[in-house]
């Protein structure tokens, strides 16, 4: 639907969204260390770390020699394997530009918690709906939704620069991209069902960020873009006398 570029939306609580950069870090090195494994070594890397619902619901096994971790360990771990570049690619990219103002509302360690959570809903999901399925999910992009749908109740109204169609530019409100982007994936999961897309996954991130985020978020972060409004305040001129001062509305969360 569409490529995000760049969003006006300063960090107002941290100075830098190291858990971000540190997941992107970290999607990227296991990528390249499959990727340089060749075929083999990542196809045996999707089977021991990617989740099987069938294993977890002990119609399947996973075979002993690649029994890497523990079944339930598979929920978090299959979300930092990619199957090409391009799949690497558009969960950082997203990641980059909405991730790092949802961990500024979050806060660091309450950020990671989110992240993982949104990865083991999307698994979850994508295992109630096919319990005997025996492929294993790769892929971040039940967090990443899970994100997504957290940046939209955060802030609905900054605008963003996103390429519609992969190649047209345009600057919009986050509300109109990411309400579209969240309802195509409702969409997709209804009309489409499952195939090479886990739609499942996605949903299920996106209903664990919407609730993680009220739970979550910092207390004096507002939803929807909210103003806060300060109190008014007096000021005594030379003469003493008193004169109220015309109160201003905070900046909003989220320039545009």
């Amino acid at each position: 639907m569409f490529i995000p570029l760049y969003d006006s939306n300063s960090l107002k609580h941290i100075k830098l969204q190291y858990v971000t950069i540190g997941l992107i870090a970290a999607n990227a090195i296991v990528y390249f260390m499959t990727a340089v494994g060749g075929e083999n070594f990542a196809t045996r890397a999707a089977i021991g770390l990617g989740y099987i619902p069938s294993t977890l619901y002990d119609f399947a096994e996973r075979p002993p020699e690649l029994s890497y971790v523990p079944d339930y360990a598979t929920l978090l771990t299959y979300s930092f394997l990619h199957g090409d570049l391009f799949h690497l690619g558009g969960n950082m990219l997203f990641l980059w530009v909405f991730g790092d103002n949802v961990e500024d509302a979050l806060g660091h360690l309450r950020f990671l918690v989110f992240y993982l959570l949104c990865a083991a809903a999307g698994a979850m999901m994508h295992g109630m709906l096919a319990p005997d399925s025996e492929m294993p999910l790769i892929g971040a992009s039940g967090a990443i939704a899970g994100v997504v749908a957290a940046y939209l109740i955060l802030h609905p109204r900054v605008k963003i620069w996103i390429l519609a169609f992969a190649r047209i530019p345009l600057r919009v409100p986050a509300y109109i991209v990411l309400a579209l982007w969240i309802a195509f994936q409702f969409g997709m999961l209804l009309l489409a069902g499952e195939d090479q897309i886990s739609w499942s996954a996605h949903v299920g991130g996106i209903i664990a960020g919407a609730v993680l985020v009220f739970l979550l978020r910092r207390r004096d972060v507002p939803l929807l873009d909210r103003e806060i409004v300060t109190p008014r305040s007096v000021e005594i001129d030379e003469h003493s006398a008193v004169r109220p001062i015309e109160s201003r509305p905070a900046p909003r969360w989220g320039r545009q």
